[in-house]
């Protein structure tokens, strides 16, 4: 039984009981509606406490219902039999009240929780908004200005800040391990005058006649404009509120609903929903079992000290793990020493971390120019330059001196994880692990299994991955994984694009109005032209395309992107703001010149397409051979490691929205214009469509 009715005393409990969160499943639906009609039965109960079971009140609605028919009863007709009891409810709020979880509780006549509970509504994080009344019943409490923050970011609000904005009305004791937040509410509930009217949130009216044609409204959409550019549901989170302060109750139900619809049938909806789903698979390895034993991580170390080495150092720190940083050069260690410190303080500035934090996690940061100190490590992260010369010698002096067992990780980019592992003894303890600078900010992990890596090596490094903070992704040994080798013929049509005509700003402009977090341009600059230089000239040798002849001509310039003040833009000192520059305008000139290129006007529509497409035309190549374990594993990826935006779903899910077979169609057509290396169809992209199948149903396995 999913709800349960039970009496204390002379107060009714209604408790949920629908592990692990307690979501608004049919069941619980119905389980409510019964309980409460037990509740009202009950001669002996005065009044009735709603409250959640196990570690959460209501964590929201049942997200696997979404897309299909759900059965009776709707949730809004649960919370109008909740509003219209004949005895008062007190919703006893711990854990979370989200999305619906928190609707309940509105309907509720009176509102607790414990201090460490949270409430809150997070449609909008799935391109939706509250459709059971959040809208309505919010504003009415908090007021359009705090209910326009919290419904358009879907940012949960701590209990005693709820508490102030009217939300909650008063924040009880814990109670007994055993009670929970229940003993609060029975306290609470024992203190109503049963006979008194019960107050009902639809019913205060006094915020909405106080803020009647309030700015607050054109002054949301003018903010969304710039900082949810290009997304649906917040502009329309923005239209269900306003309908709270222009339209009676009843009505402001029914144009939320309207608006709910709209927003679940747009396919920014979709691609949110998605990627919910697509965060919680990643963790998910056939061969590699949930239950599979991790190797104990007590102490790490990392080789390098430069921005790369040092941000790994800092995420095992961040974690409470003591890591030692090694590097054969004193002063570079000094230096990126200096750096984890300016780091931290930073954050200690901004209000974000404590003194006494930062110097705990100082703490617990060595340094050392002597491998032998690396012997009792359990986990080692090399992140040295990005040449194998240098990884082979590197693994060779770890297999000398770390302690049998220990993991032995890479953090290269592109390169072979087997001919690295190769250079040990124990080829089955070497992992990949590429980070993505800033590594202390970036939360991608790609974990990458060579031929020989354990089972359970592989479970400690996903394992290690959650616990630093990272979205840990499996995938195969190739060159550049998954996210950079789809990024090698990106980067090659988006300099092709500049041959013919575009401008690396024009791009940079089009991509970022997409939803790309950066620009190709500007993430060149960022990562250093050096780097990709030299990526590109190891690919030419193996007969693989990576940029043009542009990126030959800036590396020649010394212009290396941030780091040297200039790349494919100019930034002024102590700016990271990318500025045009005539000297690349007149090197791209002479290029042209050169190789006989009449430049053309392209549209931003050709832009996205041959960019985008081109990641999605690899991404298939990848997932057919088995270097990817899921197109979804992709989406993921590009997410949280390239900034593709996830009101796009990830660049696996856009061209499924977009219609696969509308994408094959456009990359025959770059295939004949431009050739073969970038455009030759996938042969599963061909296949799905053939078949009518999706990058979804072979996910799913249909």
């Amino acid at each position: 039984m999913v709800v349960r009715y039970e009496r204390q005393g002379d107060v009714g409990v209604i408790l949920v009981d629908n592990p692990p969160v307690n979501a608004l499943s049919q069941a619980v639906r119905q389980g409510i509606v019964d309980a409460l009609a037990q509740g009202l039965a009950d001669g002996e109960a005065k009044a009735l406490v709603l409250a959640g079971a196990g570690r959460t009140f209501i964590a929201g609605a049942d997200i696997s219902e979404f897309g299909k028919p759900l059965g009776a009863p709707d949730l809004n007709e649960v919370l109008a039999r909740l509003e219209a009891s004949s005895k008062p409810v007190v919703a006893a709020i711990h854990g979370t009240a989200l999305g619906g979880g928190l609707e309940t509780a509105l309907a509720c006549h009176y509102r607790v929780a414990v201090a460490g509970a949270q409430v809150g509504l997070p449609e909008v994080k799935l391109g939706i908004l509250p459709g059971a009344g959040g809208t309505q019943r919010l504003p009415r409490l908090v007021g359009a200005k705090a209910a326009l923050d919290m419904i358009t970011t879907g940012t949960p609000v701590p209990a005693p800040k709820a508490r102030d904005l009217g939300i909650l009305d008063a924040i009880v004791e814990d109670g007994s391990a055993a009670a929970g937040p229940v003993a609060g509410g029975i306290a609470f509930a024992q203190r109503l005058d049963a006979a008194a009217a019960h107050p009902r949130v639809r019913d205060r009216n006094d915020r909405v006649e106080a803020e009647r044609g309030s700015a607050a409204f054109e002054e949301k959409r003018r903010e969304l404009d710039k900082a949810a550019r290009g997304q649906h549901a917040p502009q329309r989170c923005v239209d269900a509120v306003e309908a709270a302060f222009t339209l009676p109750f009843e009505e402001g139900l029914r144009r939320e609903r309207e608006l709910f619809m709209r927003c679940m049938e747009h396919p920014q909806s979709k691609a949110l929903i998605h990627v919910f789903f697509a965060e919680r698979q990643v963790s998910k390895i056939p061969d590699v079992p949930a239950d599979t034993p991790p190797r104990p991580v007590k102490s790490a170390a990392v080789l390098g000290s430069g921005t790369m080495g040092g941000g790994i150092a800092m995420c095992f720190a961040n974690a409470g793990i003591p890591v030692a940083i090694l590097d054969l050069n004193a002063e570079a260690l000094e230096r990126g020493l200096g750096t984890i410190r300016k780091n931290y303080a930073g954050t200690v500035a901004k209000g974000r971390l404590s003194q006494a934090e930062m110097d705990r996690r100082m703490g617990l940061i060595r340094t050392t120019t002597d491998y032998a100190d690396l012997k009792d490590a359990d986990m080692v992260v090399e992140a040295v330059f990005e040449d194998m010369e240098i990884k082979r010698t590197v693994f060779q002096a770890l297999d000398k001196v770390c302690k049998p067992g220990a993991i032995l990780a890479s953090n290269t980019s592109t390169l072979d994880i087997d001919a690295i592992a190769a250079q040990t003894s124990r080829p089955q303890d070497v992992v990949g692990m590429h980070f993505f600078s800033p590594a202390n900010v970036m939360r991608l992990l790609e974990v990458v299994r060579g031929k020989d890596t354990a089972k359970d090596v592989i479970a400690t490094a996903m394992q290690i991955g959650r616990k630093i903070g990272k979205v840990a992704v499996l995938v195969g040994n190739c060159d550049g994984f998954v996210g950079n080798r789809m990024l090698a013929y990106y980067g090659t049509e988006t300099q092709r694009l500049v041959e013919e005509g575009a401008t690396p700003e024009q791009i940079d402009r089009a991509l970022t109005e997409f939803g790309l977090a950066m620009g190709p341009f500007a993430m060149y600059d960022l990562a250093g032209i050096d780097v990709s230089w030299r990526i590109r000239q190891r690919r030419l040798a193996e007969g693989k395309p990576y940029g043009t002849a542009l990126l030959d001509r800036i590396y020649l310039m010394d212009r290396y992107g941030q780091k040297t003040g200039a790349g494919w833009y100019r930034y002024e000192a102590g700016s990271r703001a990318p500025l045009p520059d005539e000297h690349i305008e007149r090197m791209i000139q002479n290029h042209r010149q050169v190789h006989g290129i009449a430049p053309r006007a392209i549209d931003d529509e050709e832009i996205v397409k041959r960019s985008v497409y081109s990641l999605v035309n690899e991404g298939a190549k990848i997932l057919e051979e088995g270097y990817a374990l899921r197109a979804a594993d992709i989406d993921v990826i590009y997410l949280y490691g390239y900034g593709f935006p996830a009101w796009r779903g990830g660049p696996m899910k856009y061209a499924e929205l977009v219609g696969l077979k509308s994408v094959l169609e456009d990359i025959r057509a770059f295939q004949a214009k431009y050739g073969d290396d970038v455009w030759k169809p996938a042969p599963l992209l061909e296949r799905l469509v053939a078949e009518g199948r999706t990058f979804t149903d072979l996910d799913r396995g249909r």
